[in-house]
């Protein structure tokens, strides 16, 4: 008996009469171990990638670089041998930074200059002077301790979580924080950053992908704390003054559909967003995430894979600004009810050398085990770990809040430090690990096509009782109320 066939019976045994275990494991282990050699000899994932970083630069949702973007995933996917891709066009307010600059200190006459960057999607046109007030972590306790103290005022917050702070603040994204500013009366925010040696992030401070009514700017960590430490002994002024640009423009979705041999009307998507900001050209953000979701893709052609399902390989533009993609694909599945067909959506944003597996829903652990034990039998590198949880802010979210599983890779790491050029101006090709990306496509290859080819998914849409009980669960309802998503009347 040869080792593929003695892994199908070994599973076969171990799932017994398990009736969710109970798949189509006899032809799994081999379709695998292809799907294990054809991107270890042949991926394209690392090569594409550093060609696009190369030849077109950054991937802003609006931009030319953008537009060059969308293209050149549609052109890949052709030439990989689909015949069904398509671009899903959509309008959104697009907006990209000009000029900022950024003042501060004790003498209102003699302001000291900061390097800065605009978070979008900052104002048009702003030029503002005030007094600087420290709002520490900017969480809606900072200011409900004095609902007046940053009325007319520029907050000064911090990225993350304070050292030093009670034990168990749950952190907020740099939208959510704007919100609050914006809502207890601040005329700007200037937020500093988490990472050493002066590195700016950008990336957007609006909850709605639409312009703000403040200026909302970036500082470096060390800026930041310094002023902040100025601030116990003394009044500090900031001048925060910028332009940027702001109109209508189309963007496109990038979808190829692979039709399902016995359940073409069940849908397995499989996303990553193509747009990146404008610092660096996003090569881990999400360019990891993306030229592997169009790898994946490429294997299941290369090996004319037809699971039972239909599965769709898309390439989401406008995640950074708003997630506005994504939410434009979920508003037409419900428009055109095909939100029905979507049985799960894997999301692979900034995914890198998984070692197992996640997923928004606990009963699914035993199918993506399951899965992740012919992984685990092909390279033991891959530990099979499973985590169930869920989270915001990214591609999944839109499919999440109307009740589809979401899931993808879980374990893996962020080569080579690459977290502190997140949104960041270091995000260049140099970061990227090839092996990585290998991993990446080749575990999730995997789980993408044992979805698609279960006999049962253990899960079903959730009723909106349902999604709202998971919500709650998971300490998500403050950060959705902040954002203007939370739809329940309590």
């Amino acid at each position: 008996m040869n080792k593929v066939k003695s892994l199908a019976a070994a599973l076969l045994l171990l799932m017994g009469s398990n009736s969710i275990l109970a798949q189509n494991p006899a032809s799994w282990p081999q379709v695998f171990n292809n799907i294990n050699q054809e991107v270890l000899n042949n991926s394209q994932a690392y090569a594409n990638l550093k060609l696009s970083t190369s030849t077109i630069g950054h991937r802003l949702t609006g931009s030319t670089n953008g537009a060059k973007a969308e293209q050149q995933a549609f052109d890949l996917l052709k030439s990989y041998g689909f015949t069904d891709v398509r671009f899903q066009t959509f309008e959104v307010e697009s907006w990209s930074r000009g000029t900022i600059a950024v003042k501060v200190g004790v003498n209102p006459n003699n302001l000291a200059p900061v390097k800065a960057v605009s978070l979008a999607h900052a104002p048009v046109k702003a030029n503002i002077t005030g007094t600087l007030v420290d709002m520490g972590n900017g969480l809606e306790e900072d200011y409900k301790a004095d609902v007046n103290k940053v009325k007319g005022k520029i907050a000064l917050v911090y990225l993350g979580i304070l050292p030093g702070s009670k034990e168990g603040l749950k952190n907020l994204h740099r939208s959510e924080k704007t919100a609050l500013a914006i809502k207890y009366g601040a005329t700007g925010i200037i937020i500093f950053n988490t990472v050493d040696n002066g590195v700016l992030l950008t990336g957007t401070a609006s909850v709605t992908g639409k312009l703000i009514p403040i200026p909302a700017v970036c500082i470096g960590k060390e800026d930041g704390f310094a002023i902040k430490e100025q601030l116990k002994t003394s009044d500090q002024t900031a001048q925060i003054t910028l332009t940027n640009f702001s109109g209508k423009i189309k963007a496109r979705n990038v979808i190829a559909t692979l039709k399902g041999k016995t359940l073409p009307n069940e849908k397995i998507v499989v996303g990553g967003h193509l747009d990146s900001w404008d610092l660096a050209t996003g090569a881990i953000d999400n360019g990891i995430g993306s030229f592997s979701v169009i790898d994946m893709a490429r294997t299941f052609k290369a090996l004319q894979l037809q699971p039972a399902r239909t599965v769709e390989f898309v390439l989401f533009m406008g995640e950074e600004q708003g997630l506005l993609g994504s939410k434009h694909y979920v508003a037409q599945a419900l428009k055109d009810k095909s939100i029905n067909q979507v049985r799960y959506m894997l999301n692979y944003d900034m995914t890198n050398d998984p070692t197992g597996y996640s997923s928004s829903r606990e009963e699914t652990k035993a199918l993506f085990e399951s899965i992740g034990a012919i992984a685990q039998h092909i390279d033991t590198a891959f530990k099979n770990t499973f985590r169930s949880g869920v989270g915001l802010h990214s591609d999944h979210q839109p499919f999440m809040l109307q009740g589809v599983a979401t899931g993808g890779a879980g374990g893996g790491k962020l080569p080579n430090n690459s977290g502190r050029c997140y949104h960041a101006d270091c995000d260049d090709f140099d970061l990227v690990d090839e092996k990585g990306m290998q991993n990446t496509v080749r575990y999730n290859a995997m789980l993408t096509y044992g979805l698609a080819d279960a006999e049962l998914i253990p899960v079903k849409r959730q009723t909106d009782m349902e999604i709202k009980a998971m919500l709650i669960k998971n300490n998500l309802k403050e950060a959705l109320q902040i954002a203007g998503d939370w739809r329940w009347k309590d």
